[in-house]
Formats: structure tokens, sequence, C-alpha cells
């Protein structure tokens, strides 16, 4: 069987017969990937541990008609030693995790620019300069953002008008100006609309010195905006204290 090298990050795994798993990677060039680790839930694997979700790994595959083949793993940055010590930075990483395999959706397809937005959440993650909440929070804005989605926070996404804009409305995309505010559109603050923004491109000192009711209402609605462009909620969040 032909074999190539990736760096990957583990997604998820599931138990796959008496001795082996099936691991979901992110790669760096080949997109989604779902390979066999064999005998990596034996005791005697020296895998084990290297093949754990949030972990940053490098592999060798060896490519099969269905699924590939993992032949040798070493561990890059292992994420899953920092967060498992932390019940909201861990719960925080399994909403990225999951929304990362829900934005890549074909396999075997490149999506470097998700890889190392996913690489790069998990650092600033498990590093604990910024709360939890708000690496989220800009991660996923920006994960959206890379899959097509980008949210606009100072033009009116109808008409192009520049805001400041009080109307948000998900199914639009972002901000919308009175003239053309959609039926059950939200009103944030303008505090949050300009939180919003600073999540979106990481600006940290705005978002540092944001109000706690802003940071809510922000969470609020970037958890909407996901919801509205997956089609439906992920599964991890209900275990995230929003």
């Amino acid at each position: 069987m032909p074999l190539y090298r990736d760096e990957a990050v583990v997604l998820r795994t599931h138990k796959l017969g008496e001795a082996d798993r099936i691991i979901t990677l992110l790669t760096r060039q080949h997109g989604r990937v779902r390979a066999v680790a064999k005998g990596v839930r034996r005791t005697t694997s020296r895998w084990g541990s290297r093949l754990e979700p949030f972990t940053h790994v490098d592999l060798q595959l060896a490519e099969g008609r269905s699924l590939d083949v993992i032949t040798q793993a070493e561990t890059l940055e292992p994420f899953n030693a920092r967060l498992g010590l932390d019940y909201d930075r861990y719960t925080a990483g399994t909403v990225m995790l999951e929304t990362a395999e829900r934005l890549v959706t074909e396999e075997k397809e490149p999506a470097v620019q998700q890889f190392l937005l996913l690489v790069g959440g998990l650092r600033a993650m498990a590093g604990g300069e910024h709360p939890a909440k708000q690496v989220l929070d800009s991660y996923l804005l920006r994960s959206l953002s890379v899959a097509g989605y980008a949210p606009s926070f100072d033009h009116c996404v109808q008409c192009g008008i520049e805001g400041p804009h009080r109307f948000f409305n998900p199914s639009a995309g972002g901000v919308l100006c009175a003239s053309d505010r959609l039926p059950g559109s939200a009103t944030p603050a303008s505090e949050t609309v300009v939180l919003l923004g600073a999540l979106l491109v990481g600006d940290w000192p705005v978002v540092h010195a944001a109000d706690p009711r802003h940071l809510r209402e922000a969470s609020n609605l970037v958890t909407a905006y996901l919801s509205w462009h997956l089609e439906r909620g992920l599964r991890s969040m209900a275990y995230v204290e929003r």
C-alpha cells in the first residue's frame, strides 16, 4: 500500500473490533482523514496516548481501500494533557474539534487554513492567556469565515452601508441597517457588535476590556450564527456554559 506522511489533529476516536480504533483526523495536507490504528487499545500499545483527541501528531499512513492505516505516530503537541486539567477549556476544546469536523465535510480534500486555525486555537486554549469562552468564540467566527460564512459586523449585509448598525440576523449573515432589518433580528448593544468584530479579527485588548454582559450577549449570537450555518447544533455545545 502506498505510504504518505502528514501532521494532524485527532478529532475523535471510536472502537473497532477488540483492539483497534478508527481515528478521525484533520490533517494539514489531506484534510479530513479516517484511519485505523491497529492494536491501539492494548495495554502494551506504544501509540495509546499519541492518538487521543486534541493531540497534534506527525503521522505515517498507508493508503487503504476504505480506511487508511496508521503505521507511525509521533506527538508534536500534547494539547490533551493540558486541556484535560481544566473543565472549561476541555469542554470548549471539544466544541472546536466538533466544529472542525463539521466544517471540513469532504474526506481527503485539503483544508490547510482550517487545520492551521484549529492548531492555533488549541494552542491558545491550552496556553491560558485568554479566557476559554473568548478563545472559543473567536475560533468559531474565524472557522466559519474560512468556510465561506464570514459575518459582517461593520457594514449592512444587504445594502453595504457602513455602520454601526444595531440589528443582527444569522440568516442574513451579519448586521443590518434599519431599512433592511428582517423580522426576528436581534438588537444587540452597540458595544456587543464592536466586541464581535474584535473576536473575529483577534483584537484581544478590546475583548479583554469588554463588559461581562456584552461578552455573554456576543457568545449567544456566535452560537446562533454557528447553529444557523451548520443547520443543526453541536452536541458538545451543551456542556459549555454560555
